[in-house]
């Protein structure tokens, strides 16, 4: 295959994966000219179009659907060939893309990042916050982070960190005016900041204490998809909120937030980076990995 070829198909793939040519350059260290070059070449040798194409919007057409179900695996095996030839090489290099949620990212991931860098020069790393259920493979990613519970059973987890609670906080100011709740049935009578994920659904909270689980839809006029967002509300005493005790620890340590209920609050297995069991790793993730694997087992391998 010519080297052109091969060229025009990656920035193709990489284009239908983020459906932008910004952000495809981005990936492929292209400018968003050269990447526009590249499609418009590969339209052109095929006479068909591959992308509809507005100002707001980059949507594959039926034929660029059709080449990418072909094409997705032939330029995976491309990848773990080029991939599996850096383990030849002295030391780790080349793009390593994560996906994680924000709230890993601001209490696992971010504080490790500068330790890796320093330690590999030649990796480039990209680091995706997203807080809804992303298929990695599919859109092009190395390794995801998220709580264990939403990891595919495909996957290989390394924990990030120890076990984690969920934690119902409020102000004391909050607290001072309601009753504190005794039971998680209570929350009916309390206002309630709720969580939404980005894919829309809206998260119930969860208890447990002597094998006894709830999963209760509580009530509440305000609703955010931010866990921080979620505790400055908190903070200025709107409602109850149910975050991770990771999160909240450092405003419950200095008395700006109570936490209740505390006995219904199970610890759970928390943040993992996961990443496709059957994929060949490349050197950047596997350098990635054996840095977390230096204080943790992985949950499973």
């Amino acid at each position: 295959m010519a080297t052109d070829n091969l060229t025009h198909l990656a920035a193709f793939a990489a284009v239908a994966r983020h459906r932008s040519f910004r952000r495809a350059g981005a990936e492929l260290a292209l400018s968003t000219s050269a990447v526009s070059y590249a499609i418009r070449a590969l339209e052109e040798r095929l006479g068909v179009g591959l992308f509809h194409r507005t100002t707001r919007s980059v949507a594959l057409t039926e034929a660029g659907q059709r080449l990418l179900d072909r094409l997705q695996p032939a330029l995976g095996q491309v990848h773990d060939a080029l991939e599996e030839m850096n383990h030849f090489r002295a030391a780790p290099a080349g793009l390593l893309r994560i996906n994680a949620t924000r709230a890993a990212v601001h209490t696992q991931l971010g504080p490790r990042l500068a330790r890796f860098l320093r330690a590999h020069p030649d990796v480039r790393l990209e680091v995706a916050q997203d807080d809804g259920l992303v298929d990695i493979v599919a859109e092009g990613y190395d390794a995801g982070v998220r709580l264990h519970e939403f990891v595919p059973e495909d996957m290989v987890a390394v924990p990030l960190g120890p076990s984690l609670r969920g934690l119902i906080v409020a102000s004391p100011a909050y607290l001072q005016v309601r009753a504190v709740p005794r039971h998680p049935r209570e929350l009916a009578q309390h206002e309630c900041v709720r969580f939404r994920f980005a894919s829309g659904h809206l998260y119930k909270w969860q208890f447990e204490r002597d094998g006894q689980t709830l999963d209760i839809d509580v009530p509440g006029r305000l609703t955010l998809g931010d866990q921080h967002t979620i505790l400055q509300a908190v903070l200025d005493g709107l409602g109850l909120a149910y975050v991770l005790e990771d999160a909240a620890r450092p405003y419950l340590d200095d008395g700006r937030l109570v936490a209740v209920l505390e006995d219904w609050s199970e610890p759970f297995v928390g943040w993992v980076l996961y990443y496709p069991r059957q994929r060949q790793m490349s050197s950047a993730l596997r350098a990635f990995v054996d840095m977390l694997r230096e204080t943790t087992d992985p949950v499973s391998d």
